[in-house]
């Protein structure tokens, strides 16, 4: 069995972390490529490395004396941070020159892209070298166009025949390179990505991605006190997750893994003994409840419109999409009825063309109202279990009634996959943990 295996930050924080990273690779040997990501927090009131670097390049390039010198003083400490760890693990390894070549890209101005890259490079050097394994580039094997969009086509290839050719590596995540020979990155939280290319590129038979979380909780321990984990979750159900909140992995790592068929398993550094999360294309596993899991956002607004006869309007609706797409305004969620539609957008988007918005629509379809409501929620129950009980949504809603919660929309999908639920902000966390009472608590 061949494993990709990608650590996040708080798995790399310092050398105790890396040393348990160490142990977890070195215990299967089918662990054989390695994705770090930059070093995390240490504690609460610590910082990433990558926004010390991101703040460190802005003050390398802001051409005043007083910004230089906080530069120097803020890039010291992160040659402390790294060394730190060096020093923990016993380790006969300089990155001196490593980061005289860095100081002098950040003070000629290399790119944003390539300051925030170099937390992961350096993760990877070190790890490379503690674990005496190859270091490979990730600016030699991931590809991104001229436009910033990454290539997959040109990754896969190339990348293929690099590690074809070595039996084990270290990649770092989260960069790569464009045509031009400069760095470009991935969005945060991009290792993820890296990894799950990587586990394509090799055709891995799992993808294990270790962070500080022993898998997907079906809810956000911030609202439900000890949530329970997922054991098992598919690709559809975690793309759902994913979009409404949920940011153990994130999102765009489905997407490789799952066109190569590769399972991703999400693992506790700190407790390496938990099974963790299996995300699958599909499975006849029961879950243990009828729904996998609860998540969802704050600050929507909702456009309501209402027309008589509406539904009898060729072309109605989408002349009211178009106002929103001639605004720049992506839309959320549009549930309708006979005689109106609802359209909800993020808040603080629609608030700043709030008049354009409004205006655009009754030139556009003429409506008898228009109605602004602000301060939504939407909370999405996510599970493949909900095909197959009768009653889902009434259990929710009795669930809601008796917490006091009122509900504003709800948009369940044909494949009754979700429900989509709309409550005022002030709701959000009790609307949650009243439905994972319904469904979990009681059940247990």
């Amino acid at each position: 069995m061949l494993k990709v295996v990608k650590f996040g930050g708080s798995s790399l924080a310092d050398a105790d972390q890396f040393q348990k990273a160490c142990d977890i690779i070195n215990e299967d040997e089918n662990r054989r490529y390695i994705v770090p990501s930059a070093p995390g927090k240490r504690f609460s009131d610590d910082r990433k490395v990558t926004d010390m670097l991101y703040e460190s390049y802005y003050l390398a390039t802001a051409g005043d004396e007083a910004s230089t010198k906080l530069f120097h003083s803020l890039f010291d400490q992160i040659k402390e941070r790294y060394q730190s760890i060096i020093d923990g693990l016993y380790m006969d390894l300089s990155l001196e020159e490593e980061f005289d070549t860095i100081e002098a890209d950040f003070l000629s101005g290399r790119g944003e892209a390539y300051a925030a890259s170099r937390g992961e490079y350096l993760s990877g050097k070190i790890l490379a070298s503690y674990l005496n394994v190859p270091f490979v580039d990730a600016a030699d094997v991931v590809y991104f166009h001229e436009d910033g969009k990454f290539d997959p086509s040109l990754t896969d290839e190339v990348m293929s025949l690099r590690l074809e050719e070595t039996y084990r590596a270290v990649i770092p995540g989260f960069y790569g390179r464009k045509p031009d020979g400069s760095i470009e990155t991935f969005s945060r939280g991009g290792s993820d990505i890296t990894g799950s290319i990587v586990a394509r590129a090799v055709h891995a038979d799992i993808y294990e991605n270790w962070t500080d979380v022993s898998g997907f909780l079906v809810a956000d321990p911030n609202i439900v006190h000890h949530p329970k984990a997922i054991d098992s979750i598919t690709y559809r159900e975690l793309r759902e997750l994913s979009y409404m909140g949920a940011t153990v992995l994130h999102e765009a790592a489905i997407f490789p893994v799952r066109e190569a068929g590769i399972p991703i398993q999400i693992r506790n550094t700190d407790r390496p003994q938990d099974p963790g999360t299996l995300i699958v294309e599909s499975t006849k596993q029961k879950p243990r409840f009828v729904l996998t899991g609860i998540a969802g956002k704050k600050d929507f607004a909702s456009v309501t419109i209402e027309k008589e006869m509406m539904n009898s309007e060729i072309g109605f609706c989408r002349k009211v999409l178009q106002v929103f797409e001639d605004n720049g305004l992506s839309i959320e969620h549009m549930p309708s009825g006979i005689d109106t539609m609802s359209i909800f957008v993020h808040q603080e988007e629609l608030l700043a063309k709030r008049t354009e918005v409004i205006d655009g629509i009754y030139e556009a379809v003429n409506p008898d109202v228009v109605d602004l409501e602000t301060d939504q929620s939407l909370i999405a129950v996510v599970g493949r279990g909900m095909r197959e009980n009768r009653g889902t949504s009434g259990r929710i809603f009795s669930a809601l009634a008796h917490a006091n919660v009122n509900v504003n929309m709800i948009d369940q999908g044909s494949s009754e996959l979700n429900i989509i639920i709309g409550v005022k902000n002030q709701d959000f966390e009790t609307a949650i943990r009243a439905i994972y009472d319904i469904f979990v608590t009681t059940q247990l």
